[in-house]
């Protein structure tokens, strides 16, 4: 039979902070969290996702464009709740920082994808925000990269 009483908790406890890398691990987690270069992505980034919600009716093609100005809520939805997840969690989100750059991709061609003739209006507003979700995930992957440490020489892999 399975032992399901708490001490098999403690004993799964124990056994990561006895574990050979635990001090590696916390140190690399401790140098990305520790630059604050890092949180300087995670604002504009959540300014970016809350414009391409608002853009519609910022630009005016909410009501000519319904179902579009729908896709520009979804996406800019998403595109804030990734940087509430780089803020709130950090450690495991950074590995997401590449969708931010296909985010901006789609939004950048999603005017000629979804809309047979869009409004010039609407492609600037779509390709300039792309543009800058696609930038803003260079730099977090860029970030990401830059806090992981090389492995040594003849490290097996």
């Amino acid at each position: 039979m399975a032992d399901i009483s708490h001490r098999g908790e403690a004993k799964m406890g124990e056994a990561m902070t006895t574990h050979p890398d635990v001090h590696e691990m916390r140190a690399r987690y401790d140098k990305m969290l520790g630059r604050r270069d890092v949180a300087f992505i995670d604002a504009p980034v959540f300014l970016v996702g809350l414009y391409c919600i608002i853009s519609p009716w910022v630009v005016g093609f909410s009501a000519t464009q319904a179902d579009f100005a729908t896709h520009n809520l979804i996406v800019g939805i998403a595109v804030g709740l990734l940087a509430l997840g780089f803020t709130v969690a950090p450690e495991r989100m950074y590995g997401m920082s590449w969708a931010l750059c296909a985010v901006g991709v789609w939004l950048a061609v999603s005017p000629w994808v979804l809309i047979t003739n869009p409004e010039t209006s609407l492609i600037w507003n779509n390709v300039i925000v792309g543009a800058l979700t696609f930038l803003l995930g260079l730099m977090a992957a860029w970030q990401v990269r830059g806090t992981r440490e090389t492995p040594p020489a003849g490290a097996e892999m």
